[in-house]
């Protein structure tokens, strides 16, 4: 069983950054053992993905509208995962949610959190 909770969504500019959090609750089994990721919806849209951080290797990967702008950490320790989004755009407005997977990808999430607003001004 995995619960995941999302944090640190809010209202920023264009050009702001702002991070957002996840902390998971994990039972039987570990959360090194998820791959972990972000996904993110906006009304009347599919949800799309936004990048993972991959539970063998660490490595990261990015949907191409967010490559540079955006990174992803996770702490083990700690059972969390982070989005960072840098020079956010209007069009980022979204609801954003962390995923959790027990595969190496995050192509079909096992797990979702809640969601955590971001809306971005211009």
């Amino acid at each position: 069983q995995v619960r995941l909770v999302e944090s640190g969504g809010g209202l920023v500019q264009a050009g702001a950054s702002l991070r957002l959090s996840c902390a998971a609750s994990v039972i039987g089994r570990t959360f090194s053992s998820l791959s972990m990721g972000w996904f993110r919806q906006t009304p009347g849209k599919e949800r799309e993905f936004v990048g993972s951080i991959h539970r063998d290797d660490g490595r990261t990967y990015f949907a191409d509208f967010v490559k540079g702008r955006f990174t992803i950490s996770r702490d083990n320790a700690k059972n969390t995962v982070d989005l960072t989004m840098n020079s956010l755009k209007p069009d980022d407005t979204a609801v954003y949610y962390c995923v959790g997977s027990i595969w190496v990808g995050v192509q079909s999430p096992d797990y979702w959190g809640q969601g955590t607003q971001v809306t971005v001004s211009s």
